[in-house]
């Protein structure tokens, strides 16, 4: 069995963060760890509290796991804070993981700043060159850019520039353009791929952009390639969303388990 590590930000109403991660983790057939950057008091409505962990605790917490365990994969979500960053920078440099997966976090779905204006500096510094995998949304992407983002051809042109800052494969996220189609741009530096996306009507995706970076890290680990793994981790989000739970008053989460609800027998759609 494959190891995987989440090092993001919790999330009290279970549907993204490190509860989402932990349960993808689990739909992958991977076992699931963590390290807690912060804790958000957020439900399906949004964000209202942030209690950042200080560096010492997130340091600990990176060695606790590493030295005792076995890590295939990490992924990297919520770290809002310049001094987090370079924490776990410094961590990742002295494990050295096979497979990073760093998902920018920045602004939750109700938008609460989830990442410091200062730190996102600090993020393209430290962190990029340390990705695996990197995978912005549109607004991400043109923040680590530094120009706006509309079309396809946009996408491409912030694909290259994240990897001259050291990325060695980015999934630039197009859920945020404009239509229908929500098709993403997958680059590694020689080849570049477009996988087809259409936008499904629901409003129950918290958790999406979370959900999806941990699957592709399990799948990285379990030896696929990088195009296979975004296929997939495509795949199992789309299911999600498109299964997605009607909880709360706001956006609920994505489906973690349909496939595996089907084959027990208690899937109640």
């Amino acid at each position: 069995m494959k190891h995987l590590l989440t090092i993001a930000g919790s999330d009290s109403s279970g549907g993204a963060g490190i509860q989402a991660d932990l349960k993808t983790f689990a739909a992958h057939g991977v076992f699931g760890m963590s390290v807690i950057t912060a804790v958000t008091a957020q439900n399906t409505c949004g964000v209202t509290a942030v209690q950042d962990i200080s560096p010492e605790i997130i340091t600990a917490q990176m060695d606790a796991v590493f030295s005792d365990i076995r890590v295939d994969g990490v992924k990297i979500g919520m770290v809002s804070r310049s001094e987090s960053i370079c924490a776990i920078a410094e961590g990742l440099k002295k494990w050295m993981p096979p497979v990073i997966v760093v998902d920018p976090v920045m602004i939750s779905k109700s938008g609460y700043p989830l990442l410091q204006p200062e730190a996102c500096e600090t993020l393209i510094r430290e962190l990029l060159p340390l990705a695996t995998l990197l995978t912005p949304n549109l607004p991400e992407a043109e923040a680590i850019c530094g120009f706006t983002i509309h079309t396809e051809p946009d996408m491409e042109k912030a694909a290259r520039m994240i990897l001259s800052l050291g990325a060695k494969a980015v999934l630039v996220k197009g859920g945020h353009l404009e239509g229908n189609r929500a098709d993403d741009y997958l680059f590694d530096g020689v080849k570049g791929i477009w996988l087809a996306g259409e936008r499904i009507a629901t409003e129950h995706t918290h958790g999406t952009g979370c959900t999806l970076s941990s699957a592709l890290a399990s799948n990285l680990a379990r030896g696929l390639s990088l195009e296979e793994a975004v296929q997939a981790g495509k795949r199992y989000v789309t299911t999600g969303i498109q299964y997605g739970l009607a909880l709360g008053k706001g956006h609920g989460p994505t489906h973690h388990f349909v496939d595996l609800y089907k084959k027990a027998g208690i899937f109640e759609p």
